[in-house]
């Protein structure tokens, strides 16, 4: 290529020189050791894989530290189980803590809230044929760093995959923050509004008070976090249960105690840097709807939104929300992965809830689309 035309590449798209790991640090020798645990076959084999049966727990790593994990690659085989991604859990723990600083579904983790396995690249997290699941957040380590998955379905995983890439350091910087991950979800959210979503006419909810929402009052909740660290994004599933669209909801976050938003956004669209509503699907670095099926009742939207530019910095705690429609009149089913760091301890996380909850599903909330013999 012409280094007038690299150059040009450049001013048009600047995110190519700011990636995770420059393209102009690959002549630098850092200091650092190259290190991969893998599922491959100890016996050299080509049975590089194993089997976690029903309720059996699976360490994936295990090492001492200090070091820095920068690439996750695991799959699952697609002959699993139905909603085998929700069913199985992956967690993480950073020096010896007790209290995961990873736990999740593993596809909603990676992005995959529903049955049909996206295919998306961003800057962190990529879904790649078939069911291939990456993640490429950096997460440092100090002493000793573990990672498990549990299956917490009624089948077994066969032929479970996984490399993980890390380098071992002689030290990590004193500011260092944790990698942390968290899932979330409302099935379904209690919206308040049973009146005519077509056309989005809401002139009689204008009448009630809760159409007035300025303090996040009964916003679905994304992260909820004690101490000193920073937001750095989302990946963000809804199920519908009535017809119509969830984004108009606000994201609104509270740093440091404030009783208002600090951050106060214009609309779910919006916060995932889209326009005038969802359709069609796009995909890029930072930013990307993966998922859209429509408005139906059981329709589905899938999301993702990294803060790479600016991390939302917090210093005592953060509460992280959107809204499920304007003022949550709406009653869907959310789904939600928060990704952060922090210096530790963090909060220990509230249980996940049951597997037959994390499968989606329509509930009988009422409203349009809806058939009123549900409710």
């Amino acid at each position: 290529m012409p280094k007038k035309l690299f150059f040009a590449l450049l001013l048009f798209f600047p995110a190519l020189v700011r990636a995770q790991y420059p393209i102009s640090d690959l002549p630098t020798l850092n200091n650092y050791e190259s290190q991969r645990a893998s599922s491959y076959d100890r016996k050299g084999g080509n049975g590089d894989y194993v089997s976690i049966d029903p309720g059996q727990t699976v360490t994936i790593f295990d090492a001492d530290g200090p070091g820095e994990i920068r690439h996750i690659w695991t799959t699952l085989p697609p002959w699993s189980e139905v909603y085998a991604h929700q069913r199985v859990v992956i967690r993480a723990y950073w020096d010896g803590e007790t209290s995961p600083s990873i736990e999740s579904p593993i596809g909603n983790f990676f992005g995959m809230h529903f049955s049909t396995p996206p295919v998306f690249q961003s800057a962190l997290i990529t879904v790649n044929p078939v069911q291939a699941l990456n993640s490429y957040f950096p997460m440092p380590f100090a002493k000793h760093g573990r990672i498990t998955v549990t299956n917490e379905g009624s089948k077994a995983i066969t032929d479970y995959y996984w490399n993980i890439d890390w380098v071992k350091l002689p030290s990590l910087p004193p500011d260092t923050a944790y990698f942390h991950a968290q899932f979330h979800q409302c099935s379904p959210c209690q919206g308040w509004y049973e009146g005519n979503f077509y056309g989005n006419n809401f002139s009689d909810a204008h009448k009630d008070a809760r159409w007035y929402n300025i303090n996040g009052k009964n916003n679905y909740v994304i992260l909820d976090a004690k101490g000193d660290g920073q937001y750095v994004g989302l990946t963000m599933g809804v199920f519908n249960n009535q017809w119509g669209a969830w984004n108009e909801g606000d994201d609104m976050i509270f740093i440091d105690g404030d009783k208002t938003p600090r951050i106060n956004g214009t609309g779910g669209e919006d916060y995932f840097n889209g326009a005038w509503g969802f359709n069609p699907l796009y995909s890029t670095l930072y930013v990307g709807l993966i998922e859209f099926t429509g408005e139906q009742p059981g329709s589905r939207f899938s999301m993702y939104r990294w803060h790479v530019e600016a991390p939302v910095r917090f210093h005592k705690d953060i509460r992280v929300t959107i809204e499920d429609g304007h003022a949550n009149l709406r009653s869907d089913n959310i789904f939600s992965v928060a990704y952060w760091y922090q210096k530790e301890p963090h909060q220990p996380f509230p249980p996940l809830p049951p597997v037959e909850m994390r499968i989606p599903k329509i509930y009988p909330t009422g409203g349009p689309g809806q058939d009123p013999s549900m409710k």
